[in-house]
């Protein structure tokens, strides 16, 4: 089993910046990717940000140039620094890890921008 805990969202005024965390534990040994997913009211859950374990990176067309996605091996943690945030990011954002053909998600951190 794999353990995803995020913290790091909250209520932001456009423009604004967060940076989001996600604490892994448990058998994180083979895990393949990592990554940020969000859901917005109404709509499916969508890819923001991935990263391999080889570290190459891939991002979202409506995230390019503002988020980030990066990892700390030694705190098993991945992050998402978010810039110039715009009222349409608002949304549940969840940590996610492939580890071979299994997904695992953790609980979700609303991020809410205000216009």
């Amino acid at each position: 089993q794999v353990r995803l805990v995020e913290s790091g969202g909250g209520l932001v005024q456009a423009g604004g910046s967060l940076r989001l965390s996600c604490a892994v534990s448990g058998s994180i040994f083979s895990i393949n990717r990592m990554g940020w997913y969000r859901q917005a009211p109404g709509k499916q859950r969508e890819r923001v940000a991935t990263v391999t374990s080889g570290g190459s990176t891939n991002y979202a067309d409506s995230v390019k140039g503002r988020f980030t996605i990066s990892r700390d091996n030694a705190k098993n943690t991945i992050y998402l620094q978010i810039n110039s945030l715009k009222p349409e990011d608002t949304a549940v954002y969840y940590c996610n890890a492939l580890r071979g053909s299994k997904d695992y998600w953790g609980q979700g951190t609303q991020i809410t921008v205000s216009s």
